[in-house]
């Protein structure tokens, strides 16, 4: 039985207020990143997984991931690199997507916040 999908607003005090500390990014191999958040719409059922988050810099690596994300920065800059080698960096106002099965890395240069979507 799959959830009825609920209208989401998140108006600006909801995506630039305080979040929720979510402490280290494990498996950090750069810097100690700290990070915070709060799940707008939790995943489950069919549907995915909305919040904001928000990382100081740092760096690390990811192997083969198991879902899809889609990513808007709100603030600050972040280096992202595919497995062979090539960069792209995004700051506010730009987005991307990790499809499920990237291995590459994630290299925060300024505290980052952004609204994320993850679809398995």
């Amino acid at each position: 039985m799959l959830t009825t999908p609920k209208l989401i607003a998140a108006d600006s005090a909801l995506l630039e207020g305080p979040l929720e500390d979510w402490g280290p990014r494990v498996g950090a191999d750069v810097g100690e990143p700290m990070m915070s958040g709060r799940v707008l719409q939790p995943r489950g059922e069919g549907l995915p997984e909305v919040g904001v988050w928000e990382c100081t810099p740092g760096g690390w690596a990811i192997e083969s991931r198991a879902d899809t994300e889609v990513v808007l920065l709100l603030s600050g800059r972040a280096r992202l690199s595919d497995a062979d080698g090539s960069s792209v960096e995004l700051g506010a106002g730009e987005s991307i997507v990790l499809p499920v099965g990237w291995t590459g890395r994630w290299d925060i240069l300024e505290t980052v916040r952004k609204v994320y979507v993850i679809v398995e």
